[in-house]
């Protein structure tokens, strides 16, 4: 049923204000900009990241950071950690490792706009992404 992740998606009360700061985080311009929504393409697969003014929140917002996390992956996890807080993020869940050593670890902050980012490392991962690029190359 599932196939995929499509799009996460972050509400902002200044959708400016985090725009300009995913903008900086990534490195990267949104790619799709219409009033109440922004929408960026990351990493080597394109994974939407969108942005929605919170005035179009459905429900009312959570008075804690949710406990879903979505965890992106990084090359370098203490460094990217510090880079999110150094531009305002929270700690929300300290840097874990998972597992037998493998190099699978996790963390999470919450942006300045109340939206939990996860952060991780995981090399099974990469060796799935790296044979899914593989095959796509052929």
């Amino acid at each position: 049923m599932l196939r995929e992740l499509a799009t996460v998606s972050f509400y902002a009360d200044d959708l400016a204000a985090a725009g300009r700061w995913y903008t900086e985080l990534l490195g990267i311009e949104p790619y799709y900009s219409v009033p109440g929504y922004l929408e960026f393409r990351v990493g080597e697969s394109e994974d939407e990241l969108g942005l929605i003014d919170a005035r179009y929140r459905r429900t009312p917002a959570p008075a804690t950071p949710p406990d879903a996390v979505v965890y992106w992956d990084v090359d370098d996890l203490p460094a990217a950690i510090e880079q999110l807080v150094a531009l305002g993020a929270t700690a929300h869940e300290p840097l874990t490792e998972h597992g037998d050593g493998s190099g699978f670890a996790t963390a999470s902050v919450v942006d300045p706009f109340g939206n939990v980012l996860g952060v991780m490392v995981n090399p099974h991962h990469r060796e799935m992404r790296a044979a899914r690029i593989s095959r796509t190359a052929r």
